[in-house]
């Protein structure tokens, strides 16, 4: 049986995957030097036999797209590279989407050792971006090369997808779509411990500026403090995202203690001590639920800032600016087919139910889901809580069973075209 051989080639090519993720990890991805990890993952597919498209983001379409949010507009040595594995008709295709890029590594005394070490000890690897999401990467291209070297072939396409700029708000995702691929349903490996993510939420960064009037700080009572009517807007925030996450009622955020958070990042303001600060800005996140518009969200804060109870601040509005990094919110219907057939290949794997929940952050599944049409399932072996922390891990035995459950889940979706000769073979 085909669930055997599978398993039977994980197993066997278990220390294959393991030395192909150090090496994706030891090549130091941050923004902007993307290109060696890109170049392992180029000739990983060239060498499977899928036709590989690389290419720098770039272009009007892109820089002036509605979704574009980058705090760059070039991209060299940045690269998006693509795999395709055509299939032979009849069936549904598949994108299985991951992003190469990673946060930098912080203050290197807070890592037992160096973050891009690719170091192995007890069942985990440590290094920067191993979890987020390179684990999940290499569990995709491993489901591809087992059904490769199995011998299946394919109805359906697959397009797998290695891409750039997700940590900064998913450039190099809508490149692909800019560039025509679409498929019928897509997988993101983002580190999810193994829980499947029918619906992701989505951010937005925020700047708010809150003027005061300066006084000498002897005087202080002559002045305006920007300090203490910030204090006001801080708590008009909290109260707006009381409001917000009290409406959410879906089971999926039952383990969620907040929802859609807004979070309150950086506070900056005042320049003398003895001086009664006159302007503050502060600078936020602001969560968007998963079936709510951006613009919506942008209005319910610009609303909550329009009715603060204070005579000064009436008089002089906080200003509301949207800048930087942004996260389009998704969704999947919980019966989609690709749901189902992802549920079943969990179950055959692991032998139980999976947890599903809905996800804490955002992810490029939103601009596949809204710009792309192509809905998405966020599934992961990486360690959620160690994303972009120090000492940064993923078990291994995870990723290879990650790997084991997409092969099927491949098999199932896309269909097989040589299914009775696999069966007489096994």
């Amino acid at each position: 049986m085909m669930k055997e051989q599978i398993k039977k080639w994980m197993q066997t090519h278990r220390q294959e995957a393991v030395d192909f993720l150090a090496q994706v990890v030891q090549a130091p991805s941050v923004q902007g030097r993307e290109a060696v990890a890109q170049k392992l993952v180029a000739d990983k597919l060239d060498a499977l036999g899928l036709e590989v498209d690389v290419w720098e983001p770039a272009g009007e379409e892109l820089v002036k797209h509605p979704y574009f949010c980058s705090p760059r507009t070039s991209f060299e040595g940045s690269p998006n590279v693509v795999g395709i594995w055509k299939g032979e008709g009849g069936g549904k295709s598949l994108i299985l989407n991951g992003h190469i890029d990673v946060v930098p590594a912080g203050d290197f005394e807070q890592w037992d050792d160096d973050p891009f070490s690719g170091k192995v000890e007890n069942g985990k690897m440590y290094g920067r971006g191993v979890t987020d999401m390179k684990g999940g990467n290499v569990a995709m291209l491993f489901a591809v090369e087992c059904l490769k070297e199995l011998g299946v072939r394919l109805k359906g396409d697959i397009i797998f997808q290695s891409v750039v700029e997700e940590e900064s708000g998913g450039s190099g995702t809508l490149s692909t779509v800019l560039r025509g691929y679409k498929a019928d349903a897509a997988l993101i490996p983002e580190p999810t411990q193994m829980k499947i993510f029918p619906k992701q939420q989505g951010s937005m960064w925020f700047k708010i500026k809150v003027k005061g009037r300066s006084a000498h700080g002897g005087t202080r009572y002559e002045g305006v403090s920007a300090i203490e009517k910030a204090m006001i807007v801080v708590d008009a925030i909290r109260k707006l995202e009381k409001e917000r996450n009290d409406k959410i009622t879906d089971p999926l955020y039952k383990s969620i203690p907040i929802p859609i958070p807004i979070n309150v990042g950086t506070i900056q303001g005042g320049e003398w001590p003895s001086s009664v600060p006159d302007l503050v800005e502060l600078q936020g996140r602001m969560g968007v639920a998963p079936e709510e518009e951006m613009e919506d969200a942008k209005q319910a804060m610009a609303e909550a800032l329009a009715a603060l109870d204070d005579e000064w601040l009436a008089q002089h509005p906080p200003q509301l600016e949207w800048f930087g990094a942004q996260w389009v919110p998704g969704m999947i219907d919980s019966d989609h087919e690709l749901m189902n057939h992802l549920i079943h290949s969990y179950r055959t794997v692991l032998g139980q139910d999976p947890v599903i929940e809905a996800s804490p952050w955002g992810t490029d599944g939103g601009l596949l889901t809204k710009v792309g049409e192509t809905p998405s399932i966020v599934f992961g072996p990486g360690v959620t809580s160690m994303a972009h922390y120090p000492n940064e891990y993923i078990e291994l035995d995870r990723m290879i069973e990650c790997a084991e459950i997409m092969a099927h889940t491949i098999m199932h979706w896309c269909g097989v075209a040589n299914e009775k000769a696999l069966s007489a073979k096994s």
